[in-house]
């Protein structure tokens, strides 16, 4: 059974940038599309972020586009996802998702999920 363990999340001020990861373990991550989704107290899960099975690929959801990047270490096991410019809108918890057979951001039901970092951006 894999495990996704997410670390990096913080309170900072609007402006400011902040570094997720998400560590697998149990497989390695070319086994699997690996994505990030938050979800903000009263609202849905919301997709963020994706990179495919051979890491060349990658996909945002418009509203992060040009400030988010996804990326992942072969060596560490390891996907991350710099953010920067970071907006009060984009306070959520984020999870790690991985799915081995389909794409995260479409087969939602048969994702792995970690439990989640918060992330808190004042104004």
């Amino acid at each position: 059974q894999v495990q996704l363990v997410e670390s990096g999340g913080g309170l900072v001020q609007a402006g400011a940038s902040l570094r997720l990861s998400c560590t697998i373990s149990g497989r390695t991550i070319s086994s699997y599309d690996m994505g990030w989704f938050r979800q903000a107290p009263g609202k849905e899960r919301e997709f963020v972020a994706a990179i495919s099975r051979n890491g060349k690929s990658t996909s945002y959801v418009d509203s992060v586009k040009g400030r988010f990047t996804i990326s992942r270490d072969m060596a560490k096991n390891t996907v991350s996802m710099q953010m920067n410019s970071l907006k009060p809108e984009d306070t959520a918890k984020y999870y790690c998702a991985a799915n081995q057979f389909g794409q995260v951001a479409i087969h939602r039901d048969s994702n792995n999920w970690g439990q989640g970092t918060q992330v808190t951006v004042s104004s």
